[in-house]
């Protein structure tokens, strides 16, 4: 089969205008690659680049295809040496890629999750950790994980899994100091106003920029002989504390961090019940995960630590006007 190591290869991307899949699809343009755009729609991806007038799209809607189990047969009739899958989140779309594409296919990437990580025993986390996932998310994707190692071992699959971090870039608001995505935390921040933090404020996040995701994508591509039946981590060169977070926020706004810090099930009362679920969901982890691996066998190397992703997509939020309250800031 054509494509070995970094000879560029028809790839295809599911998802391929999605957080990652919008800085992912250029990156493999530019890098050579035919590429092929999987999604649902014709939506625009959320970072504009010159590179998409060589990218050919297809609408194909997942959910829709998977319920009648042509999912797996509509990707394999694109014909590519390489398949990217940014959009699997259950154990049969797996499989009905693998059934399809086994033995027509060179490499195939599942974007999975630093979530098939519970609670942490040694951090930073390596990724022969066991696996403890504690939601039904994480779950999910250890159990996807799970299905193609074993296809790799017992049945030659070419797979390879990449567990990002909390996803940040301009677009979307980012995981804030609260562990949740209620963009009032950064207004109240801005204002000089104080906040409430669970516990100390020492629980840690692990975010990393789409782009450096994109990058690990790309480097797996080039890479392939190596990448294969592996899993590696793809976050920023380190995690963050809550409150630490919290307070270089507020040095960008020119302003000292006022925190208060209270216990868990006090601090709960004080939000909504869904922003206390995704904040339990984090700090219950506190992920520290090392990217050591995909440095080693990839040559990853991120270009943003958590705190300069952050900063570009809050600056990006007070400048679109996305969020009324944080309109009237600019970051310092």
């Amino acid at each position: 089969m054509p494509g070995i190591g970094d000879c560029p290869v028809r790839v295809i991307v599911i998802g391929g205008t999605g957080h990652v899949g919008s800085w992912l699809t250029p990156r493999l343009v530019r890098a050579g690659h035919a590429v092929i755009c999987v999604s649902r729609s014709q939506r625009q991806p959320y970072h504009a680049d010159d590179a998409w007038r060589d990218v050919e799209r297809v609408v194909l809607d997942r959910a829709a295809a998977e319920a009648e189990g042509t999912f797996g047969s509509s990707i394999g009739a694109l014909r590519s040496e390489v398949v990217i899958d940014l959009t699997c989140y259950t154990l049969d779309g797996a499989r009905q890629l693998v059934d399809a594409l086994n033995g027509r296919v060179e490499q195939f990437l599942h974007c999975g999750t630093i979530w098939v990580h519970g609670m942490g025993i040694e951090v930073p986390i390596t990724e022969d950790a066991p696996r403890r996932p504690i939601s039904d998310y994480g779950r999910r994707k250890a159990a996807i994980e799970e299905y193609l190692m074993a296809q790799h071992a017992e049945n030659g699959f070419p797979a390879a899994i990449l567990h990002p971090g909390h996803f940040v870039g301009p677009g979307w608001v980012p995981l804030n100091p609260a562990a949740n995505f209620n963009p009032e935390v950064f207004a109240a921040i801005a204002r000089g106003e104080e906040i409430a933090l669970p516990n100390f404020g020492r629980e840690t996040l692990h975010h990393v920029h789409c782009d450096d995701v994109a990058q690990a994508f790309e480097k797996a591509v080039a890479n392939r002989l190596r990448a294969v039946g592996e899993s590696f981590h793809v976050a920023s060169p380190a995690a963050l504390t809550m409150a630490g977070y919290a307070e270089s926020v507020a040095g960008w706004f020119g302003r000292e961090a006022r925190i208060r810090f209270l216990p868990w099930e006090e601090w709960r009362a004080t939000v909504s019940p869904k922003d206390a679920d995704f904040t339990w969901d984090h700090i219950a982890r506190s992920p520290n995960c090392s990217i050591e691996k995909a440095r080693r066998l990839l040559g990853y190397e991120p270009r943003y630590r958590s705190l300069e992703a952050i900063r570009e997509s809050l600056a990006w939020l007070c400048a679109s006007g996305t969020v009324p309250s944080l309109a009237s800031f600019t970051l310092s």
